[in-house]
């Protein structure tokens, strides 16, 4: 019989603990979550459909040949080189020909803004683009609503949406940890998760919102001083446009913070409610079976 050698005997690898699993979303969160996932895709994509049919920004309650207001456009042109897709912000001219102004479909060259794949339907139709964006628009409308008036009942909004002091106190060490990539996973969002979300339901939603309806002649009549507070039914326009920049940037960011801090735990807390903590972050939960 031989001695066995230190060699021989097995290593355990220690064990990471696990931080409680508590329920940190409500139905109504959720719910609204995944409607707003789904109607603002289809905004997005009928909002370009539409922005296509003139696909120029400006600034003021007026545009044409004779005013020198434009801040974005997106157009083909006669060259040299044939025809090429020009981008112009604030003047400065950007060859965009592949993408903006020129693109393929369907193996032909497609003089538009954005190209037939970025846009709902994919050919040139600017009816069915208006007819999805407005029912998608009430979509969102509707359903912010509810969120509201679900996320002040269960408190929701006062705990988890308003800034408080001490989460502005604590906005650049969050910051920092975020940009360092280590995530704190708690029962409560951080102070920059806060003020995210405040700043995407509380001001650009709304905004966006206004701004469409500040686009609409019934509503001119109906509400005239929507007119007075945006500048006029281009500067409307032109935000309009801006906020929608802003979503998908904030959509961009959200994906990749949920990629990076854990997607298998952030889906789960945003379809069943529950999430793991940290530990020692929820010392009183209970351990939930799992």
């Amino acid at each position: 019989m031989t001695d066995q050698t230190a060699d021989s005997i097995p290593i355990e690898k220690p064990v990471k603990p696990k931080g409680p699993l508590v329920y940190r979303q409500s139905i109504f969160t959720r719910v609204t979550h995944w409607v707003w996932v789904v109607a603002l895709f289809f905004l997005l994509l009928s909002g370009l459909q539409i922005w296509n049919a003139h696909p120029a920004l400006y600034i003021g309650e007026q545009s044409g040949f004779e005013f020198d207001n434009t801040i974005l456009a997106i157009g083909a042109e006669n060259t040299d080189q044939g025809v090429r897709g020009f981008t112009t912000i604030f003047g400065h001219k950007f060859d965009t020909t592949g993408v903006l102004g020129v693109s393929e479909a369907r193996g032909r060259q497609n003089f538009i803004g954005f190209p037939a794949w970025a846009t709902i339907p994919s050919t040139r139709d600017l009816a069915t683009g208006r007819v999805v964006h407005f029912f998608f628009a009430w979509i969102l409308v509707a359903t912010l609503a509810i969120w509201l008036i679900a996320s002040l009942a269960n408190s929701h909004f006062w705990r988890d949406i308003l800034l408080k002091p001490r989460d502005v106190a604590g906005l650049p060490k969050d910051l920092v940890a975020h940009a360092t990539f280590r995530f704190h996973h708690g029962r409560s969002y951080t102070p920059l998760q806060k003020l995210s979300y405040f700043v995407v339901l509380v001001i650009l939603f709304p905004l966006i919102i206004l701004t469409g309806l500040t686009m609409s002649p019934g509503m001119n009549a109906a509400w005239p001083w929507l007119l007075d507070v945006f500048g006029g039914r281009q500067t409307a326009r032109t935000i309009h446009f801006a906020v929608m920049v802003l979503l998908v940037l904030f959509f961009v960011v959200h994906i990749a913070m949920v990629l990076l801090a854990g997607p298998f735990n952030e889906l789960r807390s945003m379809i069943t409610g529950y999430y793991r903590t940290s530990p020692g972050t929820e010392p009183d939960a209970k351990e939930t079976s799992k």
